[in-house]
């Protein structure tokens, strides 16, 4: 066991545990930010994406141990107090989660390719979500809510 300190929407925790624990199972276990899943646990589905230093990055592998120094936000930490971010909220209006399990992946990926660039094309956005699978089908909704976002749609 050692203590390992993470900096995760902004706040920092010093946490205790076995420094090869996944990031993931510290997030949810010991923060309570549950909104990342464990899909796959071999980082090919996508539903525990965080934001690393802006950075897309799974969870589910990865010892927490690296995430020192590092900038993490969950979905948790996407919204402004409050306030859902426009691209949350535009999930939302084009209803682009069925059951859930991968909207926050999906969320987290797409919130990163959009603070890279603002007015991506089709083939960069499908780029940013290829690792991410959605079994309920939800893809064509996800493609509208970021159209929604880039076009500023109301």
């Amino acid at each position: 066991m050692a203590e390992i300190s993470l900096k995760v929407n902004g706040e920092t925790f010093t946490v205790e545990c076995d420094p090869a624990t996944p990031l993931l199972y510290v997030l949810r276990n010991q923060l309570n930010l549950v909104g990342a899943k464990l899909g796959c646990s071999l980082e090919q589905c996508g539903a525990c994406a965080v934001l690393v230093d802006g950075e897309h990055a799974l969870s589910c592998v990865r010892a927490a141990s690296e995430f020192e120094g590092a900038e993490i936000t969950t979905i948790e930490g996407l919204a402004e107090g409050d306030r859902l971010s426009a691209l949350q909220q535009a999930f939302i209006e084009e209803g682009a989660a069925q059951c859930g399990y991968c909207t926050a992946g999906l969320l987290v990926a797409a919130t990163a390719l959009l603070e890279k660039n603002s007015e991506p094309d089709d083939r960069e956005i499908r780029g940013a979500l290829q690792d991410h699978l959605c079994r309920c089908g939800s893809h064509l909704r996800v493609l509208k809510a970021i159209d929604r976002v880039i076009h500023r749609v109301a």
